[in-house]
């Protein structure tokens, strides 16, 4: 297990679904790491894994809602390189490949799903773990869990997202001071940055993160996916792209059938019951 940034394709020595579960219920979709021994640490297999499976729950009319989670003292330390065989001879644009077609995909996945998605976070998140995390719509995060940018203490430029994100998240002061210095940041500093929405007792998260989910999975859906749409770039883009989007993202949306229960159960004084369409 290492939380290096980068790793090589390498089969799982348990079957993969054992490695990453996965569940519906209740129109939420699961995605569990579980591969406490290596503090869920993901290899290429594992990876692609969770990509597919993001990428499934934007085309199932019957997920409305996303949970990343894992078991054990780890939410996930990074890439996995110790699961892979030991890598040959690079040539010029190797890594840079790798970054590109392997965790950026990963926090494009997350990014890019048109459901909403919460890391429930248990434990260290550390490297791409920690950016899995920072990516996610809404973060939870149990009270032991710790928040990593381990990069610049292996000499490393932080990849996978991380300079995107977080200073969109903290502003540029804050997250240089947390990629020169890769200290451990604990969960209740994480809320006071803006990098967690709530903290949680441990025993507590994953009930916590049900209720939010199904909360998310029983709204307006396509509401919700392009509202996700329309934060997301409005931190890319300047005044008069984002009222221009905001106005085509709701002519869009008016003609979803949530979109007329919503103002009809308003009209008739009731709770609007919303099926995702």
């Amino acid at each position: 297990m290492t939380d290096s940034p980068h790793e090589s394709p390498a089969p799982a020595q348990k079957p993969l679904d054992s490695l990453i579960r996965h569940t519906t219920d209740n129109a939420v979709s699961w995605i569990t790491l579980d591969r406490p021994e290596a503090m869920n640490a993901l290899t290429w297999d594992q990876r692609e894994r969770v990509i597919e499976l993001l990428t499934a729950a934007s085309a199932d009319p019957d997920v409305r809602a996303v949970v990343i989670t894992a078991t054990g003292r780890g939410f996930c330390a990074g890439a996995d390189l110790r699961a892979g065989p030991p890598a040959g001879k690079r040539v010029p644009g190797d890594v840079a490949r790798t970054v590109r077609l392997g965790a950026q995909r990963l926090i494009a996945a997350v990014l890019d799903c048109e459901k909403p998605v919460i890391a429930a976070v248990n434990g260290t998140a550390a490297g791409i773990g920690a950016h899995l995390a920072f990516a996610c719509d809404l973060v939870l995060a149990a009270e032991p869990a710790r928040f990593i940018e381990v990069f610049a203490r292996r000499g490393l430029v932080p990849d996978g997202g991380g300079a995107y994100l977080l200073p969109r998240l903290v502003g540029p002061q804050r997250a240089k001071e947390l990629m020169f210095f890769g200290d451990a940041l604990s969960a209740a500093d994480a809320e006071r940055m803006g990098l967690v929405n709530r903290v949680v007792p441990a025993e507590e998260l994953e009930k916590t993160a049900r209720a939010w989910a199904e909360r998310l999975a029983a709204g307006p859906t396509r509401a919700l996916a392009l509202t996700k749409q329309l934060v997301n770039a409005s931190l890319d883009t300047d005044r008069a792209t984002a009222f221009a989007a905001e106005a085509a993202a709701q002519e869009i949306n008016m003609t979803t059938a949530d979109a007329i229960e919503g103002v009809t159960s308003f009209v008739e004084r009731r709770s609007p019951r919303f099926t995702g369409h």
